[in-house]
């Protein structure tokens, strides 16, 4: 056996599919087909961009001195970990030159907040930012987050390795995965896309885009917009 399975063609799969909804036209019917068929496509690429993912060589051993303050006291890299074999570390927009974090960073992990209990029954999640763990927990409590783990970055050692850091000190978003294996740490994953590797008209993202907001804002006409973002804070 070769364990390859044979896919059914989308197209076939769309004939099978039978929807419709109430007093659509048949041009709509036909347009819609066409997009389902290019949904399971898509649905049938990420699953073969996630199998490549997983299949990724061993990555760099972490060695360096990366020292942090959590909740509930003083850490070192292993220590995020917990009883968990791999390790999701979200850099998070926040350092010592700002008072307010960012926005964008903000969204999403709100959102992550939300599923934190449940990706933390596979994985340890932590997030980490270079401004004092006082101020961390402050605006957590404010935001009303209770699962996220939040750790600042004591000597900024792991922000500046991991690309975190920008030119003159300022924050970059960075989200890498570590896994803990045999004793030894090691590099897994990262998201490396950014400015350079974004299409002509679009903010940089992510594929898949970690940010739930713009997948549900894909899903109606007036899309993610090019001028709108998530703020701290809306009037009522």
């Amino acid at each position: 056996m070769t364990g390859v399975t044979t896919l059914i063609p989308a197209a076939e799969l769309v004939k099978r599919n039978g929807v419709t909804i109430p007093h659509e036209s048949a041009e709509y019917r036909r347009a819609r087909n066409e997009l389902l068929r290019e949904e399971i496509e898509l649905r049938r690429h990420i699953e073969r961009v996630a199998a490549q993912r997983r299949a990724l060589p061993p990555g760099g051993e972490v060695i360096g001195d990366y020292r942090f303050e959590g909740e509930n006291g003083p850490v070192d890299f292993a220590g995020l970990f917990g009883d968990k074999q791999t390790l999701l570390v979200y850099s998070y927009m926040f350092g010592p030159q700002r008072e307010r974090p960012c926005p964008m960073c903000t969204s999403m992990l709100s959102a992550w907040e939300g599923e934190a209990r449940d990706m933390q029954q596979r994985i340890a999640v932590a997030v980490i930012a270079r401004s004092p763990l006082k101020k961390l927990v402050a605006f957590k409590n404010e935001r009303g987050w209770r699962e996220l783990k939040l750790y600042a970055d004591i000597n900024g050692h792991y922000s500046r390795d991991y690309g975190a850091i920008g030119k003159e000190g300022s924050d970059i978003p960075a989200l890498h995965v570590f896994t803990r294996r045999d004793g030894t740490i090691r590099h897994f994953w990262s998201g490396e896309m950014g400015d350079v590797t974004s299409d002509p008209g679009q903010d940089p993202r992510g594929a898949p885009d970690p940010m739930p907001l713009w997948t549900v804002l894909d899903m109606t006409p007036e899309g993610r917009g090019t001028d709108w973002y998530p703020k701290l804070a809306y009037a009522d």
